[in-house]
């Protein structure tokens, strides 16, 4: 079977997956920082990565998956006082809101969620230690990165430091050696939360704790570091630089960045309105669209929003749902003869297919394709007057293996409206409709069937028998 093959943004290439340890991948993604509800844009990444780790367990690895929570930050704080509240109030709330929009979305939960505030120690110590090598100094209560001390400052986003330097949106600060220099502890402001230190009253700088954090749980050098295209510069940038200057090895083998999300062609943004809460979104659609969405374009591409788009999505899982259903409602007829090899062999094929496309840096867009392959495979069968009990089961497993690794579950329809009917209620009707029908009541029959449309609730009329599902 192939290796999986990554594409790594520190080297600009595709690379065969080697991990740290035989079977055992360690992989840490940058989390958000919580002082609001996330926007779809925040939640391609765990989407993403989720898949990635999905995969990755598929393929056999044991995956030790490390996200982060930031939950001290100046935008913290500034919400923490338009609210009137405690930061750590603020904190958990979005910290909890985050779980259960990323939850609904079919994300798993980290092994391990880390927040800053339970980690000041590690980041102090971090702190201490760079100092003492040269590579950090203090300045007026606070404590800077010295970029100058690490020549290869600029590897991760392919920029020399001189275009670094004339690039980069920084404020004058005279505390500062060099420009790029880049804050590790912040001396506290009167009035904010903060912590004791060598230095003073003070909290951590954004970059510094995913090196601490990551470092405690995974150890000074793990397989995988992911996030969005975005934290490339500065962010991971410098992670990368304070990290290897700690311990004088690589921190990270992959670098792995997924693309932005524009909306309607254009980027989102505050100014221009255009910010797209995953709670309101997800009141709209179902949550499984929107992450069929996300997946059907590769993580690294940029990928571009729009209700035409979602209603897309939704089109397209409906057919996948609908051949799971058919192959389900066969089993009434469904004989008992033996699966012949050939048979086998055309739906491993599928099996495949699809891992070759999934080796391929987690190429998810084409990976779906083979599942409509499968939905054309599974409706030539089921055109057929005698069917397979056996086939059909082998069909569906895949179905069900194949929507694992992707994290959708197929045929199953959407979590109704609480206000819907329950499924008890719906059979009950039904069965007064067929009722209603032998009895040539067509009036009643007729306005079941519209009680039940207007309800969501989709009947069909098959030789096997009435079946039906939620839109």
């Amino acid at each position: 079977m192939n290796k999986i093959k990554i594409y790594n943004t520190l080297t600009r290439k595709k690379e065969e997956m080697m991990t740290l340890e035989p079977g055992k991948v360690k992989m840490y993604v940058c989390g958000p920082t919580v002082y609001n509800f996330i926007h779809i844009g925040n939640a391609r990444p765990p989407i993403v990565f989720d898949v990635v780790r999905r995969y990755l367990s598929y393929r056999g690895y044991e995956v030790t998956y490390v996200q982060n929570f930031t939950d001290i930050d100046d935008k913290i704080i500034k919400k923490a006082e338009e609210l009137g509240q405690a930061v750590d109030q603020v904190a958990g709330q979005f910290i909890q809101a985050f779980k259960e929009d990323v939850r609904a979305l079919g994300v798993k939960e980290a092994d391990v969620h880390p927040k800053v505030t339970e980690h000041i120690p590690e980041i102090i110590s971090f702190i201490k230690a760079l100092i003492e090598k040269g590579h950090a100094y203090a300045a007026g209560g606070d404590v800077y990165f010295r970029t100058a001390s690490f020549p290869a400052y600029g590897k991760l986003s392919h920029q020399n430091v001189e275009d670094l330097q004339a690039g980069a949106r920084i404020e004058v600060n005279e505390k500062k050696e060099n420009p790029l220099d880049f804050v590790l502890w912040k001396g506290a402001k009167p009035g904010e939360i903060s912590w004791d230190s060598p230095w003073g009253e003070g909290r951590p700088g954004w970059h510094i704790e995913c090196s601490a954090m990551s470092m405690k749980y995974l150890g000074e050098t793990f397989d995988i570091h992911g996030g969005g295209h975005d934290l490339t510069f500065p962010h991971h940038e410098n992670e990368i630089a304070q990290t290897e200057c700690y311990t004088g090895h690589p921190m990270a083998t992959y670098w792995m960045h997924n693309g932005y999300i524009n909306i309607e062609n254009e980027k989102m943004s505050k100014s221009v309105g255009n910010v797209i809460l995953v709670k309101n979104l997800c009141q709209d659609y179902a949550p499984r669209i929107i992450r069929f969405f996300m997946l059907s374009g590769h993580y690294r591409n940029p990928i571009n929003f729009s209700d035409e788009l979602l209603r897309q999505a939704a089109n397209s899982i409906e057919r996948i749902d609908t051949a799971v259903r058919n192959l389900k409602h066969r089993f009434l007829a469904a004989n008992d003869a033996t699966v012949t090899e050939e048979e086998y062999k055309e739906l491993e094929s599928y099996r495949t297919r699809f891992i070759e496309e999934m080796d391929n840096d987690f190429n998810t867009a084409d990976g779906l394709t083979i599942l409509f392959d499968m939905v054309r495979g599974a409706n030539q069968l089921l055109a057929a007057d005698k069917v397979k009990k056996r086939l059909l089961e082998a069909y569906l497993s895949l179905f069900t293996e194949l929507g694992g690794v992707l994290g959708i579950a197929f045929g199953e329809g959407d979590e109704r409206n609480s206000s819907g009917p329950s499924d008890e209620e719906i059979d009950a009707l039904i069965a007064e409709r067929v009722n209603a029908r032998k009895e040539k009541n067509f009036a009643r029959a007729d306005g079941i069937r519209n009680q039940l449309q207007e309800a969501g609730i989709v009947l069909e009329d098959t030789p096997q028998g009435v079946r039906w599902h939620r839109k």
